[in-house]
């Protein structure tokens, strides 16, 4: 596919890559700073830097591709991302990691074409690492190819998980790790769906699985996972991962499938222990 330059005749991974460090230098500014934090539910809450930068990003992506819809968390969530050129935000992804000073956030910004991420970027400002990726481009973090990990199965592996903000989905989760625990070499609980993902496309984890995640947790992640010789698929239905996914399972190719076999419920909804 051929993807369009912008009025200023960016390519749309630059522009992405611009997007995300504008609006994370915004967030670090604020960082471990005084906050006005507001609550969407137990545990999620946002602040008023989220907003800020959520707009700073659109007003970039408006100047340069302003025929193109955003869909992003704060502000514009009720945009569907299944039709026509869709740029998808997160402004700051771990924002209760960030309210709270806890260093491991991000801003992620993709691009999206008739639902399929095209090109994207994931930006953790505090360590200053940038994953990004284009169709058939590949997946990179700060200039250097990155590739999922070749691990051979769970047994062997470094898992990380998100709980999310369902309270039974987050109970699940836990139950997840009880039974694998500790059949695994360790597990890690994040708090930033974008940045687990690019870590499992980057190899810093072998796997990653979240149940309750939101097109703009994911949209960049889907294509980092792909670009790198990885795989990730809906923990519902097994089919690839995709913007409407809400539970997902990310990684090396044989840690996915053997997570697969030994954790997915056939009946492909909450994660049962199977046989294996």
């Amino acid at each position: 596919m051929e993807l369009p330059l912008s009025a200023s005749g960016t390519t749309t991974v630059e522009l992405a890559r611009t997007c995300t460090r504008a609006g994370a230098a915004l967030a670090l500014e604020r960082f471990r700073g005084a906050h006005t934090i507001g609550s969407k539910g137990r545990g999620n809450v946002v602040t008023e830097t989220d907003l800020e930068v959520e707009l700073r990003i659109k007003a970039l992506l408006a100047d340069e591709f302003p025929q193109h819809a955003v869909l992003s968390e704060e502000t514009a969530a009720a945009t569907d991302p299944s039709s026509g050129w869709v740029w998808v935000i997160d402004p700051i992804d771990g924002t209760k990691n960030y309210s709270l000073g806890i260093p491991f956030w991000c801003t992620t910004v993709a691009l999206c074409r008739d639902g399929q991420p095209v090109a994207g970027c994931t930006y953790d400002a505090l360590h200053d690492e940038e994953f990004w990726a284009v169709a058939a481009g590949g997946a990179w973090r700060n200039g250097a190819r990155i590739r999922a990990s070749d691990g051979p199965d769970v047994a062997s592996s470094v898992i990380g998980v998100d709980l999310g903000y369902d309270d039974a989905l987050g109970a699940a989760q836990i139950a997840l790790m009880r039974r694998i625990f500790p059949r695994v070499q360790t597990m890690r609980i994040l708090g930033s769906a974008a940045l687990g993902i690019a870590y499992a496309a980057s190899g810093r984890l072998d796997l990653f699985t979240h149940t309750n995640v939101y097109p703009w947790d994911i949209a960049a992640g889907i294509l980092l996972v792909r670009e790198a010789g990885g795989v990730a698929t809906d923990r519902r239905t097994g089919e690839p991962m995709h913007l409407g996914s809400r539970a997902f399972v990310a990684g090396g190719r044989r840690v996915h499938d053997d997570f697969v076999r030994r954790y997915s419920s056939e009946q492909g909804g909450e994660p049962g222990a199977t046989p294996g």
